[in-house]
């Protein structure tokens, strides 16, 4: 039963995160009061997402380094930046949108990713060590990448920052991967299975929570808050097409493009979310709860392409073949 439910979760992600926003802005008045549990539900999440991985996952990073360096560059250098000058054309002057696309694209890669790596049968040990490894340096990167590119215009707590992406994502990932390894992967089908759907239905309330906290700014539909969510789609949208010729453009096998494409494209958006509604004027989160509605639609519209893409150069590949 837990196991269908998980698989229905799956297969609904797409419609169920948009959903949830919808609703916490719909109902913000009855739930933002509970807000202060969003840090404490997301660090279940990724304390669920790590059980699948271990420590041993870092001797792939050594010994086959040059995927983990391509989503690093994309993830945290090629997209911030494009996301500031893609900010400051369209929303010349407008500090905390521009902050707020930024911050988007600097947080790591989403533990979902996996997820769609695994549906689209990728590399699922890559998607895994780009994971861990962006899990472990957010609290260096993030408050960092935040500080050069938009440090002078916003106040930024970098130290706070910093403590709370440890609380929400390094502490928890290093419990869930020591269970990993001290139970020899046993704990993945103990825990991990039992867990994942309520890891869901947790991403759920944590995004319906941050729908809550920004209902003021998202109600008040204006032709800024259209602009905004396709800007944010474009960038969203860019960022698995670049990992993708990024991936393809460097030779990389069929496991291994899949795995780059989608942890390049996803971003660990409850995070942002969290930070931004945490460390900064509320107004910087519209963007990253916007991006929230596209994310996993975005994610299945490319699992759809790479599939596609795959079988017509196969079916390519056996025409030359048979000629």
């Amino acid at each position: 039963m837990i196991l269908k439910i998980n698989r229905f979760l799956e297969k609904a992600m797409p419609f169920f995160i948009p959903s949830s926003v919808v609703i916490g802005v719909l109902i913000s008045d009855y739930i933002v009061d509970f807000s202060y549990l969003i840090p404490w539900i997301f660090a279940f999440m990724t304390f669920t997402g790590s059980l699948n991985s271990n420590f041993a996952s870092f001797k792939n990073a050594v010994l086959h380094p040059f995927p983990i360096f391509i989503a690093l560059i994309v993830l945290h250098i090629v997209m911030p930046l494009m996301a500031l000058g893609i900010g400051h054309v369209v929303f010349t002057g407008d500090i905390y949108t521009i902050t707020g696309m930024v911050l988007m694209m600097s947080i790591p890669t989403g533990i979902t990713s996996f997820v769609w790596v695994s549906i689209s049968k990728g590399n699922n040990t890559l998607a895994l060590t780009i994971i861990l490894i962006g899990a472990l340096l957010s609290p260096f990167i993030v408050p960092l990448t935040m500080s050069l590119l938009v440090g002078g215009n916003v106040q930024i707590d970098s130290f706070h920052m910093m403590v709370g992406l440890f609380w929400m994502i390094v502490i928890p990932s290093i419990i869930g991967m020591t269970l990993n390894q001290v139970t020899k992967g046993k704990v993945v089908n103990i825990l991990s299975a039992r867990l994942s759907p309520i890891s869901k239905i947790g991403m759920g309330i944590v995004v319906m929570l941050n729908g809550a906290v920004v209902a003021p700014y998202l109600l008040d539909v204006k032709l800024k808050v259209v602009g905004i969510a396709f800007t944010v789609l474009a960038i969203a949208f860019l960022g698995y097409v670049i990992s993708f010729l990024v991936a393809i453009w460097c030779k990389q096998q069929k496991e291994t493009v899949i795995a780059l494409t989608f942890t390049g494209g996803m971003r660990n958006i409850s995070a942002g979310v969290v930070l931004a509604i945490t460390y900064f004027p509320a107004p910087v989160a519209v963007p990253v709860v916007l991006g929230m509605l596209f994310q996993q639609i975005l994610a299945s519209i490319f699992g759809v392409l790479l599939n596609k893409y795959y079988r017509k150069l196969e079916l390519d590949d056996t025409i030359i073949s048979e000629s």
